[in-house]
């Protein structure tokens, strides 16, 4: 469940079967035969379009929330396991260019926990709790936007900025997903958003802080101005989850 990351969506291809969900099926199915995979991620969800719908249409359902939780119910001590990453379509909207909207990404980040509640005790309600339930788990995101670190002085504070932006979703998201019962993937840590040390060589640019190696390396932020990981980040999201 989620945005476009869980459909592995990736610039000039779209949606793709490289995502993290495939690789992180294909790993599981190797220890569970039989395990079988439905994605019902959409890409460019919202936290709000999760649960009020618009973005993708699902038969006899208004929104993704609505149809995952029919297939829950429908399937109920069948499911193994629930995956979502959800929110960070909602803070980015407040990102233009070098500037960030800090009055809209408050506001972004009030509502992102309004609705990630809504969605996360929905989900639990229909999966069900205890034994025979799913294991639940969602995910913390990297920053697209360290990419703007390549772009001068301007551009490196604006990545600095970032970061917090980044930090504040991912620690009021990690503890609604605590508080749920679901288990926290730490992409974050897993792509290093926090260490600024200048200690990474970029071909063709030079030394760079930790986390922008990270992102150039893992997305295509720097080569494509595109927020989406590789195939190289989604198989080390898979590796996290």
């Amino acid at each position: 469940l989620g945005d476009s990351l869980s459909q592995g969506y990736q610039p000039g291809q779209g949606d793709t079967d490289e995502g993290y969900v495939d690789v992180l099926h294909a790993t599981l199915a190797a220890q569970e035969p039989g395990l079988e995979l439905v994605k019902l991620g959409c890409s460019g969800e919202t936290a709000a379009s999760m649960v009020r719908g618009g973005r993708c249409t699902y038969d006899g359902a208004a929104s993704q929330l609505e149809a995952a939780a029919d297939f829950l119910r429908e399937h109920r001590g069948e499911v193994a396991y629930v995956t979502l990453d959800i929110g960070a379509n909602d803070l980015l909207r407040c990102v233009s260019g070098l500037e960030i909207d800090r009055a809209c990404a408050y506001e972004q980040l009030g509502s992102i926990g309004r609705d990630l509640r809504t969605i996360l005790s929905t989900l639990r309600e229909a999966g069900g709790r205890g034994e025979g339930a799913p294991t639940y788990a969602g995910m913390t995101y990297y920053d697209p936007v360290l990419a703007t670190w390549l772009l001068g002085e301007a551009g490196q504070a604006t990545a600095r900025e970032s970061v917090v932006l980044t930090n504040l979703l991912n620690g009021l998201e990690s503890i609604l997903y605590a508080v749920h019962g679901f288990r926290v993937a730490p992409v974050a840590k897993a792509f290093e958003t926090n260490d600024f040390s200048l200690t990474s060589t970029l071909p063709g640019v030079g030394i760079v802080p930790v986390n922008v190696f990270r992102i150039c390396t893992l997305t295509y932020a720097c080569v494509a101005a595109d927020i989406h990981a590789n195939p190289a980040g989604y198989r080390l999201i898979a590796e996290t989850f």
